[in-house]
């Protein structure tokens, strides 16, 4: 599945009192990739062609299971937007190296798919990890903690800031955090525990605020305080963000009552500012539909 950026990014401390880069990434299960591949051959041959990450991962996957000397096959499906900090490439990641282990009848746990993913393209989200919200390395491709079963059941109306721009996030250099944000991340992660395991939604909503706000230092959004306002003025608990990408949400309480309403409200309002959604989508359902 693709992403929506990040609950939470920053940097975090282990049981051990080393500090390591970790996220916390926004499940986007309507958007993915699906991937095929045929064993055949010497040579691994990719459609569409430029997904040459996901070729290497294929070919990373096939010795990783002792199988150096195969090739075959690889085609590539997706409706993940590309340069918006969506996952696009961790997802073609992902989905090669399972359908890699799946043509030979294996299957690879998320912590063996996390470390091949991340050593295919450096630096990667926790897409893998599908049972469980997991505080995530992202450049070292280990779950620093599981911090609860499920987000609370969230409407994300998604918004690109920047239509114009693309980044890359392997490219994109790794934030410098200063002695106090580096305290913040420690209490947001608190938050962001009691939030998932209570289901509330006002209080993940806080946290992601709070990581997006830290984030404007280095990848500022665009009318990112308009945005702020068009969520307070429409019921929206939070927003977040793509910390290596363009891409930005409003969050809303899938439960409230009057959520598609809100949502409605939001979306018109985020049109006036030359913002309009280009899609929104549930945490807990496989079904997108383009904002209005």
């Amino acid at each position: 599945m693709a992403h929506c950026g990040e609950i939470l990014q920053g940097v975090f401390f282990d049981k051990t009192g080393h500090l390591h880069r970790g996220l916390i990434t926004l499940p986007c299960p309507s958007l993915s990739t699906t991937a095929d591949f045929e064993p055949a051959g010497e040579k691994i041959s990719v459609f569409p062609p430029s997904k040459t990450k996901a070729a290497a991962a294929a070919r990373r996957t096939l010795a990783h299971l002792g199988l150096d000397g195969y090739g075959g096959k690889l085609t590539l499906s997706s409706n993940i937007p590309i340069g918006l900090g969506m996952g696009s490439s961790t997802s073609d990641i992902v989905s090669t190296i399972n359908a890699v282990a799946n043509a030979f009848r294996k299957r690879l746990s998320p912590e063996t798919v996390a470390k091949l993913s991340v050593e295919s393209e450096v630096a990667s989200d926790s897409i893998m990890f599908t049972e469980t919200i997991v505080l995530f390395a992202q450049r070292e491709g280990v779950v620093l903690e599981h911090v609860g079963a499920q987000l609370p059941p969230l409407s994300i109306v998604c918004v690109n800031t920047a239509p114009a721009q693309t980044v890359d996030t392997v490219s994109f250099p790794p934030a410098r955090y200063t002695a106090w944000e580096m305290e913040a991340f420690r209490s947001l992660l608190a938050m962001a525990r009691k939030a998932i395991l209570t289901g509330d939604a006002s209080l993940i909503g806080r946290v992601a605020s709070a990581s997006a706000r830290i984030n404007q230092r280095f990848l500022p959004k665009p009318m990112f305080s308009e945005i702020e306002r068009i969520a307070a003025d429409t019921g929206a608990v939070g927003i977040q963000v793509a910390h290596s990408g363009t891409v930005a949400g409003l969050m809303f309480d899938a439960q409230n009552p009057n959520v598609e309403e809100l949502v409605h409200r939001a979306s018109g309002a985020l049109a006036k500012i030359d913002m309009p959604p280009f899609m929104q989508f549930l945490t807990r359902e496989a079904e997108y539909r383009y904002a209005c």
